[in-house]
């Protein structure tokens, strides 16, 4: 799930909540993604907009398979005051080419998104675009980054209503792609690419790059490991930090890799983040940290960030969605580390599942509640709400949305939806919330 942003001018943000395998029109696989419009009493199914390929406006058509909602990212591409959801559709066949994937833009409005875009990527066969997608939109204009499985094509604004972009860069210098990031690592206001591969032999998950470029070839070295990753300010000091997740399991124990997965992070400065400097690593294993390291946890599988309780500090949302939770397998977890100023992350700590009290619902096996994790203030209190996906909750997918508060959520004014609540059909698989793992 996407960082929300205010999708229709009214001040409040908005959750965009991806289901990829929703049936549309009795196309099975086909792919939704429903906006949950923020509001001073956060977000609710009455207010919402379910967004699909056969929706007014939006390029396409929904057809069995497209997984419409494989990713998705929201920033102001347009500079119109309205934030814009670019949607990865990882299996879509364009002309004779099945799989090549695609990513559109949906243009945010007064009314929500009403019209769109396809925009310009590489077309083959396999080439699965729309793996991830990163926007971001700053003082150094919009930027787009799509993954496909090979390689990551970076376009550049202005970006217009139909799809024409300023420039393109197609970077293969990575290899084998997973997932991508924009965020300003060195304060300049600008942003930094982040472009990590998938899984590696010899590692505990892929390599991390950031701002790489054919020459020189400057990934994060081999300390550079994770699936996932985000960008946040997390000791304060002004400039963003780079968080990697890395929820596989080392072949073997240390420097990286941790049994039941790890979070990385990496200090941004003046001068960027440190290639030949070892992240801080986090762990259940961390002092702090509640529960323990065991196999296939996947501690880390989701991350992000936000100042949760608004002290100045960002703090690391982790979702570990191969959690037991008592007898449950892979009910899910999520783990919250506060940020701090100095020394090693993990004091004060906390986690909840479907089992903490006020959490609706309760813990069942394969849930994997933390598939997905995000967090931002969609009521204007100045508190950042977490919002949770469970990919497998009720063999559909689900997503839960926990008020934020000077401390710790408010568990007992959360709220959850399902297939069901949102408009959607309550198709087996389909994984509404999202799953990184797909």
């Amino acid at each position: 799930m996407p960082v929300p942003q205010d999708i229709n001018g009214d001040g409040y943000a908005d959750l965009v909540v991806p289901a990829p395998r929703a049936t549309v029109n009795g196309h099975y696989d086909a792919g939704a993604v429903v906006v949950l419009y923020g509001s001073v009493t956060g977000v609710s199914a009455g207010k919402k907009a379910v967004i699909t390929q056969s929706s007014p406006g939006v390029p396409g058509a929904a057809e069995p398979g497209d997984h419409f909602g494989s990713s998705s990212a929201l920033a102001d591409l347009d500079k119109d005051g309205y934030a814009d959801l670019v949607v990865g559709s990882i299996y879509e066949t364009i002309g004779t080419a099945k799989g090549a994937g695609s990513a559109t833009v949906l243009w945010g409005s007064r009314s929500g998104l009403v019209s769109g875009a396809v925009l310009p990527t590489r077309v083959e066969t396999g080439g699965y675009v729309g793996k991830d997608v990163a926007a971001w939109s700053g003082p150094d204009g919009a930027q787009v980054l799509v993954v496909n499985e090979n390689t990551t094509t970076e376009l550049r604004g202005p970006i217009s209503r139909t799809g024409v972009v300023g420039s393109s860069t197609l970077h293969d210098e990575t290899g084998w792609m997973r997932s991508a990031s924009l965020g300003d690592l060195n304060g300049d206001k600008a942003a930094d690419r982040v472009l990590v591969t998938g899984r590696m032999g010899g590692h505990s998950g892929g390599l991390v790059f950031v701002n790489s470029t054919d020459h020189p070839y400057a990934p994060l070295k081999v300390m550079g490991e994770g699936l996932t990753s985000a960008i946040g300010d997390v000791n304060g000091d002004g400039y963003g930090d780079l968080v990697a997740g890395d929820p596989d399991e080392p072949d073997e124990e240390g420097p990286i890799g941790h049994i039941g997965g790890a979070v990385h992070v990496w200090f941004g400065s003046a001068t960027g983040v440190a290639y030949d400097k070892a992240p801080m690593t986090i762990h259940q294993d961390t002092s702090g940290v509640p529960g323990g390291g065991e196999r296939y946890d996947t501690f880390g599988a989701s991350v992000a960030v936000a100042d949760l309780n608004k002290d100045g500090v960002g703090d690391i949302v982790i979702g570990a969605p191969g959690e037991d939770v008592g007898t449950k397998s892979a009910a899910g977890a999520v783990t919250v580390v506060p940020g701090r100023r100095t020394g090693q992350l993990g004091t004060g700590a906390y986690g909840f599942t479907q089992n903490t009290a006020g959490v609706p619902g309760g813990a069942e096996a394969a849930d994997q509640f933390g598939s997905t994790v995000t967090a931002g203030d969609l009521n204007r209190d100045g508190r950042p709400e977490i919002a949770v996906g469970a990919a497998w909750e009720d063999d559909r997918g689900g997503v839960w949305v926990l008020p934020g508060s000077t401390t710790l959520p408010v568990y007992t004014s959360s709220v959850a939806f399902g297939t069901a609540h949102l408009g959607l059909p309550t198709t087996l698989g389909t994984l509404l919330g999202g799953d990184l793992q797909q």
